[in-house]
């Protein structure tokens, strides 16, 4: 493990909540999990509960409303919509500060499952898919070792708050995850053939960006220390608000961040561009269980990897940066049109609500946001 990292060990035996979605991906998840997991955990003395999810919703109420102690890890046998939901669900609980360190475990079940690819890769694992995927992900589940990963806090313009563990995506990428979703008996490949039909009615999308680098860029005058700079306490990026500032159970403070209202703070970057293709921030390495979009993202490194595609961009050259993806190597191809910068935090000012807004590959409507 890098150093600086602190890894927790689930207890023997281990009680574990399996949360399924039937539904997701190809709708195997079910299966899967009796022919392929099952035999493992019982192999490795984790006793499960299994629910199964019945509707949009579901798992987000059960994780917020029940008392989760006769458990010791939450797992989550689905794509990344259902992990969004718990991570929520999770956050929305008045005794969320404790509940977040329960461990969380991510077994692939759908069709996007870029966090399982993501936690495989940092595993040091080679890059599989499928099954292999699954019973890679599984064994980490077996082995018991745990460690802390980065959320990312966004705020909307109409007042909602929400809990993002693996990206925030405005303009082409948005529509691909999303106009595929009829596509979703077709597993992974729903995503290529999104990208063509995408390609082929290619948008541009107005709006302004801003960000705050994470390392100062060339030319830029120093950022002025931040009097409310996170503190933190040895734990691996937890960020503790100023002593005696909150209530208890309230939720953590976005110290980066001013209202929506007012402008971003001198010391951010704004983006001179205002036609996008895309814009995307992600905080792990994968996209999808095919597309490696940040090789040099961790899991806890307390950065978000904000790309953006300027308009202009051609239909060939979008193509080869996506196919380019699946290996990692986009951004050695030196289009001028991508762009790649780690930042500590972002803003995003769409000009009209125009395209369609994801978070963790579910739909959001268009309107300023912030992370």
């Amino acid at each position: 493990p890098p150093p600086g990292d602190s890894y927790g060990v689930l207890p023997r035996p281990c009680r574990a909540l399996v949360l399924l979605n039937p539904q997701s991906g190809t709708g195997r998840a079910l299966e899967d999990f009796q022919a392929v997991v099952q035999p493992m955990l019982a192999e490795a003395d984790i006793a499960t509960t299994v629910f199964i999810t019945e509707r949009p919703h579901h798992a987000h109420e059960k994780v917020r409303d029940e008392d989760l102690s006769q458990w010791d890890t939450l797992v989550v046998m689905a794509g990344d919509g259902l992990l969004y939901e718990v991570v929520n669900g999770l956050m929305e609980r008045p005794d969320w500060e404790e509940t977040m360190k329960k461990p969380l475990c991510i077994l692939p079940g759908g069709s996007g499952n870029a966090l399982a690819a993501s936690i495989n890769h940092y595993a040091g694992n080679d890059h599989v898919t499928k099954k292999k995927l699954l019973t890679n992900c599984t064994f980490i589940l077996c082995k018991g070792l745990h460690t802390q990963m980065d959320l990312v806090s966004l705020s909307t313009a109409s007042g909602k708050r929400l809990f993002s563990f693996l990206g925030f995506g405005w303009g082409f990428i948005s529509d691909v995850d999303i106009d595929s979703e009829k596509y979703r008996w077709l597993g992974n490949a729903r995503f290529t053939l999104g990208t063509l039909q995408c390609l082929a009615k290619l948008r541009v999308y107005q709006g302004r960006l801003s960000y705050l680098p994470a390392v100062p860029e060339q030319g830029s005058p120093p950022a002025p220390r931040d009097p409310h700079a996170p503190v933190t306490n040895g734990q691996a990026g937890r960020i503790l608000p100023p002593a005696g500032t909150e209530a208890p159970g309230a939720l953590p403070t976005d110290s980066l961040l001013v209202p929506l209202c007012q402008p971003v703070p001198a010391h951010w970057t704004v983006v001179p561009e205002e036609e996008f293709v895309s814009v995307y921030a992600i905080y792990q390495s994968h996209l999808g269980t095919n597309l490696l979009m940040a090789p040099a993202a961790q899991l806890h490194d307390g950065c978000i990897h904000l790309f953006y595609l300027k308009a202009g961009i051609s239909r060939v050259a979008l193509l080869k940066i996506f196919l380019a993806m699946a290996r990692g190597t986009h951004l050695e191809l030196n289009c001028p049109h991508l762009r790649y910068v780690p930042v500590r935090a972002f803003r995003l000012e769409p000009r009209a609500a125009t395209g369609i807004m994801t978070v963790d590959g579910e739909v959001l409507a268009c309107e300023p946001v912030q992370g």
